[in-house]
């Protein structure tokens, strides 16, 4: 077994796919009834049988839903590398294309005894990385090549380890399974949510077809409707707030395991302030919740940031970690009058690492 990741996070990892699992038939009846309710509300009936309608409709519409479900989670499992190439313009690279960064990362595999993912990258000149996949043997790491040219061999390696850690730590599994969640929730609502117009129109035309030939119309399709954009604007939050059960501490814990892995801080911290500033990548939200850095948001958005800023995990590899940052480090003057040396420890001796549960990384 390898040598770095916290267990603590990975079980955490795994018993919150669990959760989102559990979750996913819950969200997926909700949708089930509102549909019952759409489809109710074009007889026009009231509120009460309306309801009644709809709980009759859901042993006819479940099943159904679950048939897409398993369409979707199978189409999800076997191709979501290749939407994510898709979408992000990656290609896959091997040691005569790119012998740099293979031996890079080879050689941290090798050293833990890993099997090695597939090495893509994107070319543009952002700098970003991030790793993805589900399976055993399946995983792959995706750089881009502003990322590979900015940065020397040991900055390099240290983002390889970054993304490493996040394989092993099983961040990717569930990156993959929230954005599934997200999407077909998303999908299903944006059914409704953007044209309730048509649906407002439709229901009223069969309200007043209804009142004119019979006159038994309970007036209650409108209601019905409304009702049903409430359940799918909750379940739509609801699917979002999926992404939050991935926690930022997710980044802390990559940069620690890259400083582990590589046993040079310094060199994830020079990354990290040359990816600042230039990691805006362009690719769907539920792909940019696996890169290296995103950039935040500014105001109240930025609390619901999926990544924290750079500045804070410099900080974290210099207070735990023993890294140095010459951006962050104020001079002082040498203990003998000498130069000045650099950090605020300067001068003293190393301190042991913090125990566990100590920091950002507990």
């Amino acid at each position: 077994m390898g040598t770095y990741g916290l267990k603590s996070h990975i079980w955490n990892n795994r018993l919150k796919t669990v959760i989102l699992l559990a979750g996913f038939p819950f969200l997926m009846l909700m949708i089930c009834f509102a549909f019952a309710l759409v489809i109710s509300a074009f007889d026009n009936p009231d509120i009460g049988q309306g309801f009644e309608n709809a709980f009759e409709l859901l042993p006819v519409l479940v099943p159904i839903a679950l048939a897409v479900s398993l369409l979707w989670w199978v189409i999800a499992f076997f191709a979501h590398q290749g939407i994510i190439d898709a979408t992000t313009g990656a290609h896959v690279l091997d040691r005569r294309t790119s012998p740099r960064v293979w031996n890079l990362l080879e050689n941290l595999c090798i050293s833990r005894g890993i099997t090695m993912p597939t090495l893509r990258m994107i070319d543009t000149d952002v700098r970003n990385a991030f790793a993805s996949g589900i399976r055993e043997k399946h995983y792959s790491i995706t750089v881009t090549r502003g990322l590979v040219e900015s940065l020397d061999d040991a900055e390099l390696e240290a983002v390889l380890a970054h993304e490493l850690t996040h394989i092993r730590n099983r961040d990717v599994q569930l990156l993959v399974i929230a954005a599934v969640f997200v999407g077909v929730i998303s999908l299903v609502g944006d059914l409704l949510v953007r044209s309730p117009r048509a649906l407002l129109y439709t229901s009223g035309r069969s309200r007043r077809s209804s009142s004119s030939s019979s006159g038994k119309g309970g007036g209650g399709a409108i209601i019905l409707i409304l009702v049903a954009v409430a359940i799918f604007i909750l379940a739509r939050f609801l699917a979002i707030a999926l992404r939050f059960a991935v926690s930022r501490r997710r980044e802390y814990l990559a940069d620690a395991g890259a400083a582990e892995l590589t046993r040079n801080p310094d060199a994830m911290i020079g990354a990290l302030r040359k990816i600042s500033g230039h990691s805006e990548l362009k690719a769907p939200s539920q792909v940019q919740q696996m890169f290296i850095d995103l950039p935040q948001a500014s105001g109240l958005a930025g609390l619901f940031a999926s990544h924290p800023p750079i500045e804070d995990r410099i900080a974290a590899l210099v207070d735990y970690a023993g890294g140095m940052d010459i951006a962050i480090s104020p001079r002082i003057e040498g203990p003998t009058g000498g130069p000045p040396e650099i950090g605020r420890d300067a001068g003293r001796p190393p301190l042991p690492g913090p125990g566990p549960g100590a920091g950002p990384w507990g």
